[in-house]
């Protein structure tokens, strides 16, 4: 029976969200790619395990990960959960979300009260939970009211069935709104959870400010640019790799001609440092006072490792931080 380290909480460094009470992990473990039908179940449960013994308390989920068995991820973790770290509950902070399309026919989308709560109820489900510590709305809904969607977040903390809620992949003034009305509703927004790195920093030009002054908890998704800020792609597309493989989107997003030159110009400037350009990117997020956490991807113990070695080493000087803003110019 799997029995937690002892010293797991003595080298990860925790971050308040907001001005809330809650505090997370700075790396923090998603389980979007690699919990799904990729892997055996018993290496998804040595990577969970391993996480949790590294101080990673924060696991991000959503009702559609897994995919292509969407609800996958969910339905794994579970059973790990239950073997594995059911003793361990209230040291963990789990979370989960809905907004894309999790069944046919037009409640299964987007951000009505009746998707929105079917779907929390099956994620508990698959899951073997009572509660999630925090739910998100994982997209904008362009048609639904907003106020529907966040009256229906706010009424799943009454119930129980959610400690907290958040927002996902709002742009600023969307999130603006929504923040606002779950204040009014006395369930004010935890997380925002956008996509945020090296080479996508939208984020920087007024949602952080905004966070910032609402108290609202930053979780940046997508840190590593699924793989391409990392030693993958140096010598191009290698066969079996995410960006090789049909229907993904790391190639088209990241990986043009430009993009590839930056990443060989951080990667050199990652190894003067003694980092891998991976555990630079990560260290570069972290240098922003709004980010609670970054939300990683792991296909291995080892690579959740040495992300996580991030956390431990020094942080970018003023020199270097320059640098890295003319080498993304």
């Amino acid at each position: 029976m799997y029995q937690a380290a002892k010293d797991r909480y003595e080298a990860m460094e925790y971050r308040r969200s907001g001005r809330s009470g809650i505090q997370l992990p700075a790396v923090s473990l998603g389980l979007w790619q690699n919990f799904g039908l990729e892997k055996p179940l018993n290496q998804q449960r040595e990577i969970l395990c391993r996480a949790f013994d590294l101080g990673i308390t924060h696991f991000d989920l959503a009702n559609n990960y897994g995919y292509p068995a969407v609800g996958m991820a969910e339905e794994n973790f579970g059973k790990i959960l239950k073997s594995d770290l059911a003793s361990y509950r209230d040291e963990l902070f789990i979370s989960t979300k809905a907004g894309f399309e999790n069944w046919p026919g037009p409640y299964g989308n987007w951000g009505s009260r009746k998707y929105l709560t079917a779907s929390l109820d099956a994620s508990l489900k698959r899951m073997g939970l009572e509660y999630v510590d925090v739910f998100y709305h994982h997209r904008p809904d362009p048609e639904t009211p907003l106020e529907e969607t966040m009256e229906a977040l706010s009424d799943l903390v009454r119930r129980g069935k959610a400690l907290y809620v958040g927002i996902s992949n709002y742009q600023p003034v969307q999130a603006a709104r929504a923040i606002s009305i779950l204040k009014e509703n006395k369930t004010p927004c935890l997380l925002h959870q956008p996509r945020y790195n090296m080479l996508e920093r939208w984020a920087e030009d007024e949602l952080f400010d905004l966070l910032r002054e609402e108290g609202v908890g930053c979780i940046c998704f997508s840190p590593l640019a699924q793989g391409a800020l990392t030693d993958r792609y140096l010598k191009g597309i290698p066969e079996g790799s995410r960006a090789s493989r049909q229907g993904t989107t790391v190639a088209s997003r990241y990986l043009s001609s430009k993009n590839l030159e930056k990443i060989g110009k951080l990667n050199s400037l990652a190894e003067q440092r003694g980092q891998s350009l991976a555990q630079m990117a990560l260290t570069w997020i972290l240098r922003r006072p709004e980010v609670t956490s970054v939300l990683i991807g792991a296909s291995s113990k080892a690579q959740l490792e040495a992300n996580v070695e991030a956390v431990r080493q020094p942080k970018l000087s003023k020199e270097e931080l320059e640098a890295i803003d003319r080498i993304l110019a």
